[in-house]
C-alpha cells in the first residue's frame, strides 16, 4: 500500500501477481472442498498382480436376468486377485427383473468375504430411452438398418458407466458382456501380458438351429463391433456427417451410409 506508482508498475510487471511467503514454514491446506489426486504412482505394467494394480470390470445390463447367474460364475473363477478387482454395472431400459437378480447374485458373491468376493461393486441405474431398438429380436437387432441407432445407444450407455465408475486408482478397464458362456480363467492376465492400450478378444459363437428338418451345429466369429479401419473406410468417413455411423464387417454393402 506504501508503493509509489513506479514501484507498483515494477512489481506487477511479472505477468502475474507475485506471492511472498516464508519458505521455512509448511503450507497446509485444510479445506475439505479441495481434493488433490496424484496420478503419477498409478501405472499399468505386465506385472499387474504383483504390483497391486487395480482392475475395473464394467458390464452394461438390459433385460439380462437369464444371463447373470452364469456371468457371476465365470467372474468368480477369474484368477486375477479379486481384492484388486472392482465391478461396475449399468442397468438401463430393462423390462425384466435384472436389478433384482443382479442384487441377489452380488449378495451371493460378496457375502463370502474371501478370495472369491471382489473389492467393491457399483450399480448405476440409468435409462437411455432405447425404445424401438430395445424391443427388437436378435435378427432385427443385428440388421444393417439397426446398427446406427443401436451403436449410438450402446456408446452412450458405456460412456456413462465408464465416467461413473472409473477412479484414479484403476490401472486397467475390462469390458465384459453379460451373455458370455465360456472364457479362460486367466483372461485378465492374458490381456495384460500383451501390454497394449486397447486389446479385443476373438468372440466365437456356437448354437444349434433347425435347417431343412435337421438340427445343425452352427458356429463362427461373432463380434463385428471391432475392426481396424481401412483406407477406404477412413476416406468415406471424412466425407460424411459426424452423426453418420459406419457399420463395417457385417454385410457386402457395409459401406452404405447409416443415417440416424
Amino acid at each position: 500500500m506504501e508503493m509509489s506508482a513506479n514501484d507498483a508498475i515494477n512489481w506487477n510487471a511479472h505477468l502475474q501477481t507475485p506471492v511472498v511467503f516464508n519458505h521455512h514454514e509448511p503450507l497446509v491446506v485444510n479445506s475439505t472442498t479441495i481434493k488433490h489426486v496424484d496420478m503419477n504412482p498409478i501405472v499399468s505394467t505386465t506385472n499387474a498382480a504383483s504390483n497391486g494394480e487395480r482392475v475395473l470390470i464394467l458390464t452394461p445390463l438390459r433385460d439380462a436376468a437369464p444371463y447373470l447367474n452364469k456371468h457371476f460364475d465365470l467372474l468368480s473363477q477369474l484368477t486375477y486377485p479379486h481384492q484388486l478387482i472392482d465391478l461396475g454395472f449399468l442397468v438401463g431400459d430393462s423390462t425384466d427383473d435384472t436389478m433384482a437378480v443382479l442384487s441377489a447374485e452380488l449378495e451371493r458373491i460378496q457375502k463370502r468375504q474371501d478370495s472369491v468376493s471382489f473389492n467393491s461393486v457399483l450399480i448405476v441405474e440409468k435409462d437411455f430411452g432405447a425404445g424401438e431398438v430395445a424391443g427388437m429380436d436378435v435378427e432385427d437387432r443385428h440388421s444393417f438398418k439397426a446398427q446406427g441407432p443401436r451403436r449410438k445407444a450402446m456408446g452412450r450407455a458405456r460412456n456413462y458407466l465408464l465416467y461413473a465408475a472409473m477412479k484414479p486408482e484403476h490401472a486397467w478397464v475390462y469390458w465384459r458382456d453379460v451373455d458370455i458362456v465360456d472364457s479362460p480363467k486367466g483372461i485378465l492376465e492374458d490381456f495384460i501380458a500383451h501390454d497394449k492400450d486397447v486389446i479385443v478378444p476373438n468372440v466365437w459363437f456356437h448354437k444349434y438351429e433347425m435347417r431343412n428338418g435337421k438340427e445343425e451345429d452352427i458356429e463362427g466369429r461373432f463380434d463385428y463391433n471391432s475392426w481396424v479401419e481401412s483406407d477406404k473406410g477412413r476416406k468415406l468417413a471424412a466425407s460424411l456427417s459426424p452423426d453418420t455411423v459406419l457399420a463395417e464387417g457385417m454385410f457386402d454393402d457395409f459401406y452404405r451410409k447409416c443415417q440416424c
